[in-house]
């Protein structure tokens, strides 16, 4: 039987559905039954419940699931042969009025878009590059120094200097009252560091022990007390304590101590030169696909179905309480979040989705298993037994949905990269480090 389907709107589809209510009697009928073999009911026996007594205390639960069974195969069985992709749950509502000996209802739905690509060859595309070089291996060296880094009580006649760890106290206050947060005894912090903002970190440096200091600070507006953002305070420091660092030497030494198999210091700026280009690569790889997608997703014209980015939207929500849950936040999944706030980044995620998925369909641009294999040993390379890491992965089909999805997403960034007109710019390493 042809199945009727009428246009509400560009992607907002009705279909009626009609249940005969003798079928559905029926099925009540037969899991009630079924049920009454099992229920237990005070004053009878298992299996001895009247049917009556089944009926009264389960027949409304188990309408409703023969209603909702009923209905889904229904609605199933005529989009498929509207050869219908409906998109988001529909909208199921009973009629005021049906036909005799039959239940009609209205499924009112989306339907998934028609997605049309334009010509990419007109998208400009900045693609970026960085290279690892010298001062970049060097200034990694360094931070596997500071990390193990020693500090030694600086001579008493000497001031603290940029490096070393300080012990002070200190008490700010705003027109002459002190504020939450702006007093602390044997607070310890790095000078030079960035630990503290620029005034403070400056106005320490050259004290002695024993010596106090009183100095205004200005926060900046930004600043993340929303009490003193933007105000002045004086501050009044007395310096308790200073210890020099001492970095160690860049030798054969503290490559060994690093696990370096060679145990030299070319050995080891060989290791960071491997893993810094293995996480330049990964990074560069995510600049130049996000550039790839925002032109493939300006390059698409398509309706987005409500249902979709509404589904997003609630799923991004979830996150956001997930996100409050796990920075301690009391009654997160309770907290009341405005969906505005999220439907732009939905209405976004859900346009470059389905866009993604007609390019990948239209070009065969489907992840190869040789090309799964290789991304799941590149990202082994940073582990300590890579082989482990690559069975973890194998042995776990949502973990490889995930492999797929990202191999996936790099053929597209390739596959638009090669249409469009692509600008080549070197990007620093400091840049991208930061980024």
């Amino acid at each position: 039987m042809a199945v009727n389907v009428e246009t509400l709107d560009k992607l907002e589809r009705r279909i009626s559905l009609s249940l005969p209510a003798a079928e559905i009697n029926k099925e009540v009928e037969s899991r009630l039954k079924k049920l009454s073999r099992t229920v237990k009911a005070d004053g009878f026996r298992p299996g001895k419940v009247p049917m009556s007594v089944v009926a009264q205390r389960y027949g409304y639960q188990v309408q409703y699931e023969v209603m909702n069974d009923k209905l889904g195969n229904a609605f199933n069985a005529a989009a498929n042969e509207a050869k219908l992709r409906v998109a988001g749950t529909p909208r199921i509502s009973e009629k005021e009025t049906s036909a005799e000996g039959a239940m009609d209802f209205d499924a009112t739905f989306e339907v998934y878009p028609e997605v049309v690509i334009g010509d990419l060859a007109a998208a400009e595309i900045e693609r970026v590059t960085t290279t690892v070089d010298d001062a970049a291996i060097d200034k990694t060296v360094d931070i596997l120094r500071k990390q193990r880094r020693t500090f030694a009580q600086r001579p008493a006649a000497e001031g603290a200097a940029a490096g070393d760890r300080v012990t002070i106290d200190f008490e700010g206050k705003i027109d002459g009252e002190p504020f939450d947060g702006g007093k602390a005894e044997a607070f310890q912090f790095l000078v030079g560091e960035g630990q503290m903002l620029e005034q403070f970190d400056q106005a320490v440096r050259g004290m002695k022990v024993g010596e106090s200091k009183t100095f205004p600070l200005q926060f900046p507006a930004d600043y993340h007390g929303a009490d003193v953002a933007g105000r002045e305070a004086d501050f009044m420091v007395t310096m308790k304590k200073i210890e020099a660092q001492h970095l160690p030497e860049v030798d054969d030494a503290f490559a060994k101590s690093l696990g370096i198999a060679e145990g030299t210091v070319a050995g080891l700026r060989a290791d960071v030169r491997k893993n810094l280009e293995r996480e330049v690569k990964f990074r560069v790889l995510a600049k130049n696909k996000a550039a790839a997608m925002d032109a493939l997703a300006a390059a698409a014209t398509l309706d987005l179905p409500k249902a979709l980015v509404q589904s997003e939207t609630e799923r991004l929500i979830e996150g956001a309480r997930e996100d409050l849950k796990q920075r301690g936040v009391k009654d997160a999944d309770k907290a009341n979040i405005p969906a505005e706030i999220f439907v732009p980044q939905a209405e976004r995620r859900v346009r470059l989705g389905l866009v993604v998925a007609e390019l990948v369909r239209s070009n065969n641009l489907q992840a190869k298993p040789e090309q799964l294999q290789a991304h799941i040993e590149e990202m082994s390379q940073s582990y300590e037994k890579p082989v482990e890491v690559q069975r973890w992965y194998l042995s776990d089909r949502s973990r490889m949905a995930e492999v797929e999805a990202i191999v996936v997403e790099n053929n597209v960034t390739e596959f638009v990269l090669s249409k469009a007109k692509v600008t080549d710019k070197e990007l620093p390493f400091d840049s991208l480090m930061t980024a």
